[in-house]
C-alpha cells in the first residue's frame, strides 16, 4: 500500500451544526470512526451551521486532494447549496464533493437494527420520523428511505416529520392507533440525538429507536463516500 499517496488525501466531513451537546459528540465520534476505518487519510470535521471550524476553513486548510463527504440523510438545501458554496469560496480545483449518505441499504440497515434493539415486534405498525423539509427532494429522499425499510420490518411504512411538512409523528401514531394498530413502532431517520429526537419520544408510540448515531454501517456509507474505503481494507 503507498501510505504516501494515502496520506496526500483529506476527507472533511460536513455536518451539521448543533447546541445540543450529544450531537456534537456524536459528529465527532463519526469522525474518530471514519479515521480508524481509514488510517492512511487524514479526516476532519466541519460545520455547515450553528458551530465552528466550518466547511471552508477545513477544505482551505486541508491537504490536496480533498473529498468532502456531506454528513446529512437527504440531499437537501445544506447539501445542493451550502456545502458547494462554501467549497467554491476556497477557490481550490482540488475538491471532490460526495453525494449525502442517504438514502441508502447501509444506512436503513442501520436504522432497522436500531429499531429492533428498541422493541420492534414482527406486525409492529412502523413510522419513520424525519426532520422533515421544505426541499421536495429531501422529502422524497425520506419517503424512498421509507420504502426500504418496509422491505425491513415486512409491511408498508408510514412517513411523519417532527419540525417541517405533514404528517407530524405524533397525530400519525394517534391516527393508527384509531384504525386498529394494536403497536406502533417509530423509527428514527436522524443521524444524532438533540431537539428533534426528544420530539419523538414525546409521540407516544410503544417502541421509539433511538437515532442512527455511529453505527458501523453508517461508518461503511461515510468511508464509501470518500472514496479509500475499499482500496485500504483491500490493500
Amino acid at each position: 500500500m503507498n501510505t504516501a499517496v494515502l496520506r496526500a488525501h483529506s476527507i472533511v466531513v460536513a455536518a451539521h451544526g448543533t447546541h445540543d451537546p450529544a450531537g456534537v459528540a456524536v459528529a465527532h465520534q463519526l469522525v474518530d470512526a471514519l479515521r480508524a476505518r481509514l488510517p492512511g487519510s487524514l479526516v476532519q470535521l466541519g460545520f455547515v451551521d450553528v458551530l465552528g471550524p466550518g466547511v471552508r476553513e477545513m477544505v482551505a486548510n486541508a491537504q490536496g486532494p480533498v473529498t468532502v463527504v456531506p454528513a446529512f440523510l437527504s440531499s437537501g438545501y445544506h447539501v445542493r447549496v451550502d456545502v458547494p458554496r462554501e467549497v467554491a469560496a476556497t477557490r481550490r480545483d482540488d475538491v471532490t464533493i460526495s453525494p449525502a449518505l442517504g438514502p441508502h441499504p447501509l444506512l436503513v440497515a442501520a436504522m432497522a437494527q436500531r429499531l429492533r434493539e428498541a422493541g420492534w415486534r414482527r406486525g409492529d405498525a412502523v413510522v419513520l420520523a424525519a426532520a422533515g423539509s421544505s426541499d421536495p427532494r429531501a422529502v422524497a429522499d425520506v419517503r424512498a428511505a421509507a420504502r426500504l425499510l418496509s422491505g425491513h420490518v415486512g409491511r408498508r411504512v408510514r412517513v411523519g416529520f417532527v419540525a417541517t411538512g405533514a404528517p407530524r409523528v405524533a397525530p400519525l401514531v394517534a391516527g393508527l392507533r384509531a384504525a386498529g394498530e394494536s403497536r406502533v413502532a417509530v423509527a428514527s431517520w436522524l443521524i444524532a440525538p438533540g431537539l428533534f429526537s426528544r420530539r419523538i419520544d414525546t409521540a407516544q408510540a410503544d417502541v421509539v429507536a433511538a437515532p442512527l448515531t455511529a453505527h458501523p454501517r453508517v461508518v461503511d456509507r461515510l468511508a464509501q463516500l470518500a472514496g479509500v474505503g475499499t482500496a485500504l481494507r483491500s490493500a
